[in-house]
């Protein structure tokens, strides 16, 4: 049995994790409020800031939510690369999927749109042209992914169906234009090592000019947006606590 600080008797740290309840208040390190700020010994203080919550509660809170894109409620799931936005856009499809009488909804990943590493914010035409209006008009949208080995769109269609929920993951998805017609508007963050080394881990070392360049991009436009201050929902997206990650996430203040 580990001793009450989570310590092993010999001094360790247990290995094991430990049951975290349902919104309960845990103690984290408070520099992870900041995700591009590196810890320093004065930051090491310890401040009750995160909150463990059910992905299941988060979906019925959508559902609940009025539609605001027509008759579709969009959900924006934001926050710079690497963070963890697709992980929790999947496991929020995911609790909205086994609701019941639920259907999974469409997922919109802006990468998809993109015309290369060139198109990092300008995309947004081609979202609406292609997916926000024809919803907005109760019509189904679709859009062609873009292919970042063949630099092109490819040609098949994918269908976004007229539903109660659309998802949005992608840096800017819930930029000020968008907000307007948000149910929900999520802001993902992460240290930025580790976000820049997940990115090198999926896509490879070569993106590395291209990435530096792209997280500038992001910074700039975010504390332009303001986006982390606006948004109805902060998730750490690096969260040192124990807790099943498919069925729960950890809130930020």
């Amino acid at each position: 049995m580990g001793a009450p600080d989570g310590r092993t008797p010999n001094g360790a740290a247990d290995p094991r994790p430990r049951e975290i309840r349902r919104g309960q208040r845990v103690a984290t390190p408070a520099y992870w409020r900041r995700a591009d700020h590196a810890p320093s010994c004065r930051d090491r203080r310890v401040t009750p800031v995160a909150v463990v919550e059910p992905y299941a509660d988060l979906a019925r809170r959508v559902l609940a939510g009025p539609p605001r894109l027509g008759r579709t409620r969009l959900v924006a799931v934001d926050g710079p690369s690497g963070a963890g936005k697709s992980r929790f856009a999947t496991h929020l499809a995911d609790a909205l999927a086994a609701l019941p009488g639920g259907g999974r909804p469409p997922l919109v990943h802006t990468d998809d749109l993109l015309d290369g590493w060139d198109d990092q914010f300008t995309f947004w035409a081609r979202l609406e042209e292609q997916v926000l209006a024809p919803l907005r008009a109760g019509r189904a949208g679709a859009y062609r992914r873009y292919s970042w080995v063949r630099r092109e769109f490819l040609p098949d269609v994918v269908p976004v169906p007229v539903g109660p929920v659309l998802l949005v993951e992608g840096v800017s998805a819930a930029r000020a234009k968008a907000r307007p017609e948000l149910t929900l508007g999520v802001f993902v963050t992460a240290p930025a090592p580790l976000r820049l080394a997940r990115a090198v881990a999926r896509d490879g070392p070569e993106i590395l000019p291209h990435l530096r360049r792209w997280h500038a991009g992001e910074e700039a436009h975010f504390t332009a947006d303001r986006t982390a201050e606006r948004v109805d929902l902060v998730v750490d997206g690096a969260p040192g606590l124990p807790h099943d990650r498919a069925r729960y996430y950890v809130r930020l203040p």
